[in-house]
């Protein structure tokens, strides 16, 4: 496997992203380390190769968005939407993330050591995310589909508006949104969750979350609510 390493304190973010829009063909299989992050925004977007890209240090805004088939580690936490629109691939926060973590993923993998702020998963559209703490509030509005695991704690209007996407949690649950509910747990999430759980390197027990889903009382619009739901 060929290493490169940047510096980002020598020339900032652009020329590393420079070089990992290249041909996909040169990049695959390559291990790119970037150091000296220093919270510089937008590292590594818009990856199309399976290219391995470690990040040491705290990544800004946009770290690892719109993620194909790429495996972006980040040695450090990750400011708003890290993995924003991940296809495909796996991006790891070995920290904490802030807001909108995983917004509209359409696939892939996002896993989080520690927790993850405002809206997690928000508008998610297919793509898994592992939070190993606790989610802010209104994490999972709208999302579409997708799974989400959260081995901590929930905030308000968790699964607001939820479609067909799956939460699992763990820990207590301040508050539903609208349209969410609880739901018994069955064999096929004991399996989601111990694959989830695993791809995560995680040691929980899966009979020990709650499931999340959506009610479907907002699939159709009812005259009779009169806008009240």
């Amino acid at each position: 496997m060929e290493s490169l390493t940047f510096d980002l304190s020598q020339g900032g973010v652009r020329p590393l992203n420079q070089h990992l829009h290249g041909p996909a063909a040169e990049l695959t299989g390559q291990h790119i380390t970037v150091v000296n992050p220093d919270g510089a925004h937008n590292i590594a977007v818009g990856l199309n190769a399976p290219v391995k890209v470690t990040i040491d240090g705290h990544a800004g805004y946009y770290a690892a968005g719109m993620n194909k088939l790429a495996d972006v580690t980040i040695n450090g936490s990750a400011g708003t939407g890290v993995a924003e629109n991940m296809m495909s691939g796996k991006v790891h926060v070995k920290g904490f993330a802030s807001n909108s973590a995983g917004a509209s993923a359409h696939g892939g993998l996002l896993i989080i050591d520690g927790d993850a702020g405002l809206r997690c998963g928000i508008s998610l559209k297919g793509g898994d995310i592992v939070v190993g703490g606790s989610v802010g509030s209104f994490s999972g509005f709208m999302a579409q589909a997708g799974r989400m695991v959260i081995c901590g704690n929930a905030g308000d209007a968790l699964g607001d508006s939820l479609y067909e996407a799956v939460i699992y949690v763990k820990g207590e649950i301040k508050s539903l949104g609208a349209d969410a509910q609880l739901e018994p747990l069955g064999d096929s999430d004991i399996t989601a969750l111990t694959e989830l759980l695993a791809a995560a390197g995680l040691n929980h027990k899966p009979q020990d979350f709650k499931r999340v889903a959506s009610a479907r009382s907002l699939y159709h619009w009812n005259a009779d609510a009169d806008q009240t739901y």
